[in-house]
């Protein structure tokens, strides 16, 4: 049962997203946090992650029982039956983290929480991924919202660290994506989803990674020219540097196994980045 909801509600994902908001929340300058303010703010942005985690595979039941890869899922599976009662949950999950947030933070926050959620679940879910292969890029924009969150739970107004990266998440998540796109391939051709490797083939696909890579490295730099130090830039490089090498070899190879080192990548680039910025901040006092 445990792991059929941490499959449901996309945990690890919204795991991601609550990090990338206290980190967001560390890196801003302001008044720091009580610790229960940091408390609702993380649980805030989990569970309504979790609550578009759980829609997403709610609404899109019939695409995941034609991918291998989402063929496990409990909505599939019939573990759980899709019923009224599950929409409910979901809203009223959606509701608690958007209410509390404004209650014990304030309006920006939970805005920017509300609109992650929806960014993912209507935006990228409903609207477009079944459309255009533009919805990873425009439904996409739900990670950077968890960034906003966090650093509007210090400062509403922020500076230009919290918006670059904002930025940094923005342009992550299609190179993330694309890269996992193009190692499931033919699970986007069963399900009829237009990533941007069914529509234009896998190896062009790899060089729009790359050059998306490329820009998101570029600006994931420009922090440290806003007041970032030397140990965010460490990681920033570090990170980066090995993404741009594996989408080099996508690009030269694009089979499913140098995908997935590609997309396995982002995740360390991000990880990386994420950790440099935590460590600089502290470091700094």
């Amino acid at each position: 049962m445990i792991k059929q909801l941490i499959s449901l509600f996309k945990l690890r994902i919204g795991v991601v997203m609550m990090f990338t908001a206290l980190v967001a929340m560390a890196i801003t300058p302001g008044q720091g946090l009580s610790g229960l303010e940091m408390l609702v703010l993380a649980v805030a942005v989990l569970i309504s992650a979790a609550a578009a985690g759980a829609f997403n595979q709610y609404y899109e039941t019939d695409l995941d029982a034609n991918m291998r890869r989402t063929d496990g899922r409990p909505f599939v599976t019939g573990h759980f039956q899709k019923s009224p009662e599950w929409i409910i949950l979901i809203l009223m999950l959606l509701a608690i983290g958007v209410s509390g947030a404004a209650w014990v933070l304030n309006a920006a926050t939970a805005l920017y929480i509300f609109l992650g959620a929806f960014f993912y679940a209507v935006v990228y879910t409903v609207w477009l991924k079944r459309r255009t292969w533009l919805n990873i890029v425009i439904g996409g924009a739900s990670g950077s919202f968890a960034v906003l969150a966090g650093a509007s739970a210090v400062n509403p107004a922020m500076d230009a660290v919290p918006i670059l990266l904002a930025l940094v998440l923005f342009f992550w998540t299609p190179s993330h994506f694309w890269s996992l796109a193009i190692a499931r391939h033919d699970d986007y051709v069963s399900a009829g989803v237009p990533m941007l490797p069914v529509v234009v083939g896998d190896r062009r696909a790899a060089k729009v990674v790359l050059a998306n890579t490329v820009l998101l490295v570029g600006i994931s730099l420009l922090p440290f020219f806003w007041g970032m130090g030397w140990v965010y830039l460490a990681g920033a490089v570090t990170g980066g540097g090995y993404f741009i090498y594996r989408n080099l070899q996508m690009v030269r190879n694009p089979t499913p196994k140098v995908a997935m080192g590609s997309f396995f990548a982002s995740l360390g680039q991000l990880v990386l980045l994420l950790a440099g910025a935590i460590a600089d901040v502290s470091l700094r006092g």
